[in-house]
């Protein structure tokens, strides 16, 4: 029992040094990427794109939608919509009517 107990920390000890070794590896790499985090960025204020009121305005053209009753062009006077997308624009479009806070329409 003794044989079999010396060669267990035998090997223990062999594996521990080359965890050493792999360990000083990482450290060096580590070092070079922390350099270069060093870097200062430019650090942008977030602030919500979209208010409460155009959440609001999108929400009732969804549920529109939904029930079949949302449609579309001049005064509601077009085709039913059926697109998800299609009742988001009409949501945020009615939204920016109203003055809510919604980002510039895309050209």
């Amino acid at each position: 029992m003794a044989r079999k107990k010396a060669r267990r920390k035998s090997s223990s000890s062999s594996r521990k040094s080359s965890s050493r070794k792999s360990s000083s590896r990482k450290s060096s790499s580590r070092k070079s990427s922390s350099s270069r985090s060093t870097k200062k960025r430019g650090k942008r204020k977030s602030s919500r794109k979209y208010g409460s009121k155009a959440s609001e305005s999108v929400e009732r053209a969804m549920h529109k939608r939904k029930h079949g009753t949302l449609r579309s062009g001049r005064g509601g006077k077009g085709g039913k919509v059926k697109s998800r997308k299609q009742a988001i624009a009409i949501g945020l479009s009615e939204a920016r009517e109203k003055g809510a806070k919604v980002p510039a329409k895309r050209s």
